[in-house]
């Protein structure tokens, strides 16, 4: 059974989910990196050269092969979600957890990210709070009907982010 991380840009997915397999001795395997391994470049330059739905295409041919993968943890792209297909893939073999965070903290952490400009492209052109904003809103339900359970991350430390799913997994089945 897999252990898969949902939720907007800047949630911890990444970062939590490598703690998960480290702790818990998964595999462990962030969709994004997967696509640029297989492709050999950058979101952001398939995105600008061939554009979303391009992008898409790869995401959802990325998302069928790992939803095969047994005992792994799997941080998805933020917008996965919006295609039943992956959600349909991730669930069959998955525990999906949505990792959530205030508007506020998401802003902050894109903004120390490095990887922000070379791996995740502006979504709306907009400024990126207004951004992030306006794509919460519009993924929220996606994001709700995918999850079996979520975790705030908001004001927490990886360890007490990696403490709740545990705990979680363990009430979950």
């Amino acid at each position: 059974m897999n252990i898969v991380l949902i939720g907007y840009r800047g949630t911890g997915k990444t970062s939590v989910g490598i703690t998960l397999s480290k702790r818990l001795g998964k595999a462990f395997c962030d969709t994004d990196d997967y696509i640029q391994k297989k492709a050999k470049r950058p979101i952001s330059d398939m995105v600008s050269v061939e554009g979303w739905a391009f992008f898409r295409a790869k995401e959802r041919q990325a998302i069928r092969e790992v939803s095969c993968f047994d005992d792994c943890v799997i941080a998805a792209g933020g917008g996965a979600v919006l295609d039943p297909e992956n959600v349909e893939n991730l669930k069959r073999n998955g525990v999906v957890v949505l990792l959530e965070a205030t508007i506020q903290t998401i802003h902050k952490r894109m903004r120390c990210d490095k990887r922000t400009d070379q791996q995740r492209p502006g979504l709306t052109g907009n400024d990126p709070y207004k951004e992030i904003e306006e794509v919460l809103e519009l993924r929220r339900p996606f994001y709700q009907s995918a999850m079996d359970f979520s975790v705030d991350t908001t004001s927490k430390s990886i360890d007490q982010v990696f403490d709740e799913i545990v705990q979680k997994l363990g009430e979950y089945g």
